[in-house]
């Protein structure tokens, strides 16, 4: 056996390893947290130093000796306390002085941390972690014996909450995830779609959003639902002629709303229940109008789109019958109901996780069409990809809470809250817009999850501060968290759909603004109305989802200059009105938003003008071409 395979068997067999203890915990309870949160921490970075080797990171050359000197030195500062249990559980914390050995292996974990997130993630997260400690150091009173206290020897710091939810809540929906997708559920959920809308104009755009919002919801990331579900539906969107570059901003839009559409969304939302201390069921009811708001607004949005450039549907041949899809795989449904019934009847988040895992199999074997998938080798390779999957959200849990560690330590989020209040002038709405700026900013490069961690630190404290109820200003922070993924200039689930749409980078980023607008308004909503995020009276709730819903097609609308015909400048104007009011909760302004849209459909009624366009198929082609229009028809962009 070579080297390199048998460095491949060791990654295969310590992954395999990582995901059972963390299911066996799930069953018989979780450890003392040094011991649990300290043992899920030693094998992400064992497993990050395996899988990612060299300074480089590449996933396909065996480790090499830096590699294994990295290995010894996380499992050694991790080991350490474990072995000195009893003396980190009965020790003053800031209070009694470090030992020669506390310095040493606190240090070694820290640098462990930075470049194994480094090497999973990128620099920015570590760069991120090395400013704030750079900071706590040179502008406070802060030591740095005190500093590494806190970090290492407390459960304030790199042992937080952020690596807690990583190893308690996240690592067994991961688990899930990787099951399902290792069963061939991500096949039923793309029939699924093209059956359902693949034929209408604009079908596989419309199949982007479908495919991407259920899968999303399982895999919890933007970049990976991307590089999974943009595979095929980018392709299908240029083969009936939509540009690169709009083709590549639907996916990335779609697959960025699976953070934040129920049942399972990303890990930042598990991360929001700890910090609430609600259930994730509760963080989950107050994120599902929003979400699906958003969808609403992304499905209108193609569809117009679709409408506007005379963009057509998949051919016949192409799309599968609906029956057919579930009668040959709607079985894989269940585990996804089942997760959502646990939830419901009150139990607990890993609990129904645990149900969701252990129904997928039995799911499987009900019909011969997925009966294949239950294998021994399928079942290792699930596990294995669950434990390598969560890599990254340890990983960045471990480096926040570095950051969350030294925010505590330092006071420096009473000093951001000041800083904010005062910029603002004690105005809420400056306040909001700051704070989402701010967000973006954050969130820039960084996962979904850390970028909300640190915004909770710094941003979430002002909110509150100027009267905004902690759990809208948590959900304004992670929207805005999520949206980053998005927003140029650095916006991750762009870049992964750009590579694969070949469009341009800024008109795929500027197109995926455009498309996600209602992101960007419905967290100003929640704050002003939390009947948004189903509290308060269910006539006001109704009521709020009713005017929402048209309000952001309104605004769909009024961004691709198409309503019941083509628009013209000031019907545009009109139906972004009616959307700024509609979305606003209040009686007023839904009155104001009905006057504006009953004036813009009177007018597309009475008011001629030229038709949409329409796509031509071209000489010897058996599909259109992208801005190849008839000549007698005004040509429109699909940007």
């Amino acid at each position: 056996m070579t080297y390199a395979r048998a460095t491949q068997l060791l990654v295969t067999v310590l992954a395999t390893a990582f995901t059972v203890y963390h299911l066996y915990v799930a069953f018989v309870g979780v450890p003392e947290p040094f011991v649990f949160r300290g043992t899920h921490l030693m094998w992400m970075l064992v497993l990050a130093f395996l899988v990612y080797t060299g300074f480089s990171g590449r996933k396909d050359e065996p480790p090499g000796v830096i590699d294994w000197l990295f290995v010894a030195a996380s499992v050694a500062s991790v080991g350490y306390i474990f072995y000195e249990y009893e003396y980190f559980i009965t020790r003053f914390a800031t209070v009694d002085d470090l030992r020669p050995a506390d310095w040493f292996f606190s240090i070694t974990l820290i640098v462990c941390i930075l470049e194994g997130t480094r090497r999973v993630l990128g620099s920015a997260l570590s760069i991120t972690a090395l400013v704030f400690m750079a900071y706590c150091l040179t502008f406070t009173s802060v030591s740095a014996q005190m500093m590494l206290d806190q970090l290492y020897m407390t459960t304030d710091g790199i042992l937080g909450i952020p690596i807690s939810v990583s190893a308690t809540y996240v690592v067994l929906f991961i688990i899930f995830g990787a099951f399902v997708e290792k069963t061939g559920t991500g096949k039923l959920f793309m029939d699924f779609g093209i059956a359902l809308a693949g034929a209408k104009p604009g079908g596989p755009a419309k199949v982007a959003v479908i495919t991407s919002g259920m899968f999303g919801t399982i895999s919890g990331s933007a970049v990976s639902n991307v590089m999974t579900t943009g595979v095929f539906t980018i392709p299908m969107m240029k083969r009936i002629g939509y540009r690169p570059a709009f083709a590549g901003a639907v996916e990335a839009v779609a697959s960025t709303g699976g953070q934040i559409m129920p049942p399972i969304m990303g890990a930042a939302a598990f991360v929001m229940a700890e910090y609430l201390a609600v259930s994730y069921l509760t963080v989950a009811m107050m994120a599902l109008l929003p979400a699906v708001l958003y969808y609403v607004a992304v499905y209108a949005a193609v569809h117009l789109e679709a409408r506007r450039t005379g963009m057509r549907g998949l051919p016949k041949p192409d799309i599968p019958q609906m029956g057919a899809v579930l009668k040959e795989r709607g079985h894989q449904f269940i585990p996804l109901v089942i997760i959502t019934a646990v939830l419901f009847a009150g139990y607990s988040a890993p609990y129904a996780a645990l149900c969701g895992i252990f129904s997928v199999l039995p799911t499987a074997m009900l019909r011969k069409t997925t009966r294949h998938y239950v294998r021994l080798s399928v079942v290792i390779d699930a596990l294995s990809t669950a434990a390598k999957d969560t890599l990254t959200i340890a990983l960045a849990c471990a480096a926040a809470g570095i950051v969350i560690g030294v925010v505590l330590l330092s006071g420096l989020a009473i000093e951001f809250t000041a800083f904010i209040v005062r910029l603002s002038q004690d105005t809420l709405v400056v306040a909001l817009i700051l704070t989402a700026m701010a967000g973006i900013v954050l969130g820039m490069g960084l996962p979904t999850t850390p970028a909300y961690i640190i915004q909770v630190a710094l941003l979430v404290p002002a909110l509150v501060k100027l009267g905004v109820q902690v759990e809208a200003a948590h959900l304004f922070v992670f929207y805005y968290s999520c949206l980053s993924t998005i927003t140029p200039p650095v916006a991750l689930a762009v870049f992964a759909a750009k590579g694969i749409a070949g469009g341009n980078l800024w008109d795929t980023g500027w197109a995926a603004v455009k498309l996600g607008a209602t992101g960007y308004i419905v967290p100003f909503m929640c704050v002003y109305s939390t009947a948004l995020m189903l509290m308060g009276p269910w006539p006001d709730v109704l009521l709020a989802a009713i005017t929402a819903t048209i309000g952001v097609i309104c605004l769909a609308a009024g961004l691709h200059a198409y309503f019941i015909k083509p628009t013209l400048w000031w019907e545009r104007c009109l139906l972004l009105g009616a959307a700024g009011v509609l979305i606003t909760p209040g009686l007023t302004t839904d009155l104001i938003g009905a006057v504006l849209l009953g004036l813009t459909i009177a007018s597309q009624k009475l008011i001629a003008r030229p038709e949409a366009a329409e796509f031509i198929m071209p000489p010897n082609s058996g599909a259109p071409v992208a801005g190849e229009v008839a000549p007698s028809r005004p040509a429109g962009s699909a940007n």
